[in-house]
């Protein structure tokens, strides 16, 4: 299937790893995509290191910021939805690293009503210093995570079973149809332009991270009849590691549930504004 594409990278601040993901994505297999960073922030190191990066790709990169004015990733997302000129939508983070054959395999499970959901790897922090000092290597790394399981939990990794890339044409085939999946994961996730459409996008009344950019969209998805379709262990994504701050869930949690109690499968405050109060 050849379609144009987008490939929606998050990013805040974090240079590093963007650069890896960035140096990774001429192994993918999928040619036909352009890039589109999206900043919740405008970081004078993004806006330098963007400026002077030698794309090793054809594939164009685009670059969207806005003012840094907190969390408002939902926001952003909206602003590369409206920018994107691709049918298709591929949304990961910019400190995970893809498979090479993450784009193909999302292309793959893409229908008119699919949202397509993966999972990550965490990665701990040795196995990501080799990754990230190693990005040209990026196949003879997949391969390690298979046979060096006992070093790679030894070294902190959660989610060991996300890593392990499993041929979807191949005699192990069946147990990723066996692996469902019950919400979408922001990193990796993907659909048609028109289904994000549909529901009018990301709602940017959440001004938290968490549930906002995935689980919100998971429920309003299914209001409107489309439904789940996984990519567990066939786009397989690397999560650099790096100290995570857990965010009180609970306020995205009480807005989500008088959402659901509503029926507000088609957000308000999203890529089109229905009569909302905007937050600030």
């Amino acid at each position: 299937m050849n379609m144009k594409v987008s490939l929606i990278i998050s990013v805040y601040k974090n240079v590093e790893d963007l650069r890896v993901v960035l140096d990774s994505l001429k192994f993918q297999t999928y040619k036909e995509y352009d890039i589109v960073i999206s900043e919740d922030g405008d970081f004078d190191g993004m806006k330098q290191f963007l400026a002077n990066y030698k794309n090793p790709t054809p594939n164009p990169i685009t670059h969207l910021t806005q003012p840094d004015e907190g969390w408002r990733k939902n926001k952003a997302l909206n602003n590369a939805i409206r920018k994107s000129n691709s049918d298709y939508l591929i949304f990961i983070d910019g400190d995970c690293v893809l498979h090479h054959r993450f784009i193909e395999n999302h292309i793959r499970m893409a229908g008119p009503k699919n949202a397509v959901a993966g999972k990550r790897i965490k990665l701990g922090p040795q196995y990501s210093k080799t990754l990230k000092e190693n990005i040209d290597d990026l196949l003879k790394f997949e391969r390690s995570i298979h046979k060096e399981l006992r070093a790679v939990k030894k070294d902190g990794a959660k989610f060991y079973e996300e890593g392990l890339f499993i041929d979807p044409d191949g005699l192990m085939s069946f147990i990723p149809k066996l692996r469902k999946m019950n919400q979408l994961k922001g990193c990796n996730m993907s659909f048609y332009k028109k289904a994000i459409e549909a529901i009018n996008g990301f709602d940017e009344d959440y001004i938290l991270p968490a549930i906002g950019e995935d689980i919100d969209l998971t429920w309003r998805f299914k209001g409107l009849g489309y439904k789940l379709v996984s990519v567990r262990n066939t786009a397989v994504q690397y999560h650099i590691y790096h100290k995570e701050n857990w965010a009180d869930q609970s306020e995205n949690q009480r807005m989500m549930y008088e959402k659901q109690h509503a029926k507000k499968f088609v957000c308000d405050n999203g890529l089109v504004k229905m009569n909302a109060v905007t937050a600030n």
